[in-house]
């Protein structure tokens, strides 16, 4: 299973027409189990059964609606662009998926990707759609019920290719070999900077950090004490509200600090000569000096006579 992330579009129009291999609108209600999962909380505001008639343009609707209804939520870069597409795809060589083993790894992935977490009332409007042989796309609304942008991990490849190992060996799916696996070589070492970026990235994890549990209990705790009797509920409640707010914003600067993170590692570094010792340096070649000229020694003086001696 080898999952994509597509760019993000301004309307789920795109998206959902490249799902089911043809455009929108779509009359009349799609093949039965093309949506085989969507967002749980749509059974609470629709009848039973009800979205299994819906045609392609309603479920595009259901998808704008967050869009529509906060027309001035936007992303951290300042878009609008709210959109999220994921597609997956099957190995040509692995069996036909049932529409509950379909529908577990749409959730599964949706729950990697950060668009679904269980018990959230206030998330994302999702779908996941079986429109083609061996490919499943998941399509959603990074606008929260709440008028909130939802916040992706900023290792969200990683995460998805992760969760893709995870059910290929559940599913008994067609393993997709790693680069380790293709090269026989040992995974590198990851640096200091990536090191530090999943650090920070799983403290400011949105969906099992140690920020999000506190930021957690401390709205909790702001929820039960505004109920409370007598004057200072209200104040304390309040004062707490703005605790969270500052943690949540603790979170985005810690996730926006390890993408920064990765990013420069991903730029080549500039090649930079290493000095080398003086002790350890090439020195020039001493030239041997040539020896002297052979000299012949001068002769010595001829002898005196004795009858000239005095």
């Amino acid at each position: 299973m080898i999952p994509r992330v597509n760019e993000r579009t301004h309307t789920p129009h795109d998206p959902l027409s490249e799902a089911l291999g043809r455009s929108v609108p779509i009359e009349g209600g799609l093949t039965e189990h093309a949506i085989v999962a969507y967002w749980p909380g749509l059974d609470s505001y629709t009848l039973d059964d009800e979205q299994a008639t819906w045609t392609a343009t309603q479920w595009a609707e259901h998808l704008e609606d967050p869009l529509l209804e906060h027309p001035f939520a936007s992303s951290p870069q300042d878009d609008r662009r709210a959109i999220f597409h994921l597609d997956a795809r099957l190995h040509p060589d692995d069996r036909d998926l049932s529409g509950a083993e379909w529908a577990e790894a749409a959730h599964r992935l949706a729950r990697a990707a950060g668009i679904e977490t269980p018990g959230d009332k206030n998330g994302c409007h999702w779908i996941a759609v079986q429109g083609k042989p061996g490919r499943l796309d998941l399509i959603a609304s990074l606008i929260r019920l709440d008028g909130a942008w939802q916040r992706q991990p900023a290792d969200l490849l990683r995460r998805l290719s992760d969760e893709a190992r995870r059910i290929e060996e559940d599913l008994r799916l067609t393993p997709i070999p790693t680069a380790s696996q293709q090269r026989g070589s040992i995974q590198a070492v990851p640096t200091a900077s990536t090191q530090f970026a999943m650090v920070l990235a799983q403290l400011a994890d949105e969906q099992g950090g140690p920020l999000a549990t506190v930021r957690g209990l401390v709205e909790h705790t702001a929820h039960r004490i505004a109920r409370q009797p007598g004057a200072t509920g209200p104040d304390t409640a309040h004062r707490l509200e703005l605790i969270a707010r500052r943690l949540h914003g603790i979170q985005q600067d810690l996730d926006t600090t390890a993408t920064r993170l990765n990013a420069s590692h991903s730029r080549p570094n500039t090649a930079r000569t290493e000095e080398v010792p003086a002790t350890e340096r090439e020195r020039p070649a001493v030239r041997a000096c040539p020896p002297p000229p052979h000299t012949v020694p001068a002769p010595p003086p001829p002898p005196v006579a004795a009858g000239l001696r005095r």
